[in-house]
């Protein structure tokens, strides 16, 4: 009995058994995940400004809070009443243009070669399966507004309490559960630090990359520009991927619109962003430890898809991060000779 209280009363292990409950919770309460991982994100990202509107300007906290959030909300309403039919408009158009490049003929023998490639390793298929995703998300939007309704409310009001919710919770510090209390805080601080810098990351850049892109797609004078603006940002999303991924369906259109050489043009300005987002954007926005090799990158999307679907291409690199800072894996380990 002695040596099984002693076992248990080992922090390792302690720290090890409440981080498998966590999971365990996380997994049961899967169906809500979507709320879940919305309501954290809008509530990082608000924190965030909120914390930068009131470094540059003393105004009272609460009333900085509902300003934004009204704000963002009147956003969000024009954005769904006036432009959301225009966006199902355009993707539906954007899909048909690309399905129907790739089943028309083509006299090319270097297109009809890569053609065949594609649907020899179904990337068609999930190109096909993606602007069907991106579609219906678009066309179901009375699920959608009602998730993102309530993250916005849940997180508006955890911003608003934000010093009593800090101050009432410390009370289980003191409280018999305060061992499960401290392990909460720890994983709740190394979540923060590192899933939570990582997304801001990855929306920072995912907006850059979609103003340069639709700045360029609209000089280039590219069809269907607001479509393709909501499908670069939500690629964008994903680390390294999304850059690849994006190509497919710009190039067909660039092929569409002025044979190879707009595709090469296209291809230059892909190119040319990339490069500003791996030498300016990343060592700014993400600390040393988020700079993962990009095969390990891959096998994180490939897995994280695998299990999480369209979310796990989204947060598989942050959890991953986390899971890396958790097991104090170290940024700089020693050079292999």
């Amino acid at each position: 009995m002695e040596t099984i209280k002693s076992f248990l009363n080992n922090n390792g292990i302690k720290r090890f058994i409440i981080f498998g409950i966590i999971v365990l919770a996380l997994y049961l309460l899967r169906s809500m995940i979507n709320l879940i991982l919305i309501t954290f994100i809008f509530s990082f990202l608000m924190d965030r400004l909120v914390k930068l509107v009131l470094s540059r300007f003393k105004l009272n906290r609460k009333l900085t809070v509902v300003t934004l959030y009204m704000g963002i909300i009147g956003l969000l309403s024009i954005g769904i009443i006036k432009y959301l039919p225009l966006i199902v408009s355009e993707i539906s158009q954007l899909f048909k243009q690309v399905e129907s490049f790739y089943t028309q003929k083509h006299d090319n023998i270097v297109i009809t070669y890569i053609v065949q490639m594609l649907e020899t390793n179904e990337i068609t298929k999930y190109l096909e399966q993606g602007f069907a995703f991106l579609l219906q998300y678009f066309s179901d939007i009375s699920h959608i507004a009602i998730q993102v309704l309530l993250s916005l409310i849940l997180s508006l009001f955890f911003l608003l309490e934000k010093p009593k919710l800090i101050e009432f919770t410390l009370k289980f510090k003191h409280s018999k559960i305060s061992d499960f209390y401290n392990e909460i805080e720890y994983f709740g601080s190394k979540f923060v630090q590192t899933f939570g810098k990582v997304i801001e990351a990855q929306f920072v850049i995912a907006t850059v990359n979609c103003t340069l892109t639709t700045l360029a797609l609209w000089i280039m004078d590219f069809p269907q520009l607001m479509g393709l603006s909501i499908l670069i940002f939500l690629l964008g999303l994903i680390p390294v991927a999304g850059v690849i991924i994006s190509l497919v369906p710009l190039c067909t259109i660039a092929y569409s619109l002025g044979g190879f050489i707009q595709v090469f043009y296209i291809v230059l300005v892909i190119m040319v962003i990339h490069a500003i987002e791996a030498y300016i954007l990343n060592p700014k926005l993400m600390s040393s430890k988020t700079d993962l090799p990009v095969f390990y990158t891959f096998i994180v999307l490939i897995f994280s898809e695998h299990f999480f679907g369209v979310w796990g291409l989204i947060v598989g690199i942050p959890v991953f991060v986390f899971m890396l800072d958790v097991l104090e894996v170290k940024s700089n380990p020693p050079k292999i000779q």
